[in-house]
């Protein structure tokens, strides 16, 4: 034996060893799915079929659509009513003329709060930063600072 035939039969090994797993991959055929294997395709695929179905259960169970139903119009009690105002649908809006606008103000008393003085005056306890954005000249940049004897101009 010579001095290189060692690497010679070492290399023989590994090239047998490989085509020993070549024969034993085709043997399984091809894999379907990334390098998890088919086990993960497999759940894959049962998962997409579950969603599927129960996609379609979902709509068989729905109550049948006759025709779309026009939004609601928002109550009074609704913070909706603030934001879009409900026109009449019968008679067309005329502007009216402008009338002097009353505005309504509130003298600041020791210990009060916007909150207290919002749901005292407004009647809703939430409408404390409404209260403070219109007097935010008057408060300045803290909202907790409010000093006895400040006029605040109240929303109408």
């Amino acid at each position: 034996m010579g001095l290189f035939d060692f690497l010679k039969s070492d290399k023989k090994k590994e090239h047998e060893a490989a085509e020993q797993a070549k024969r034993e991959m085709e043997r399984q055929g091809p894999k379907t799915g990334s390098d998890m294997g088919s086990k993960y395709a497999d759940s894959y695929a049962d998962a997409a079929a579950a969603t599927r179905a129960a996609a379609e259960r979902m709509k068989a169970a729905a109550p049948p659509v006759s025709k779309p139903m026009a939004p609601a119009a928002p109550s009074p009690a609704s913070a909706a009513h603030k934001a879009v105002p409900v026109s009449p649908k019968s008679a067309p809006v005329t502007p009216k003329p402008a009338r002097a606008a009353k505005k309504r103000t509130y003298t600041v008393k020791p210990g009060d709060s916007l909150s207290a003085i919002a749901r005292r005056e407004l009647g809703n306890e939430a409408r404390w930063r409404e209260l403070y954005a219109m007097n935010r000249g008057v408060v300045g940049s803290n909202p907790d600072l409010i000093r006895p004897g400040m006029v605040l101009t109240l929303p109408g």
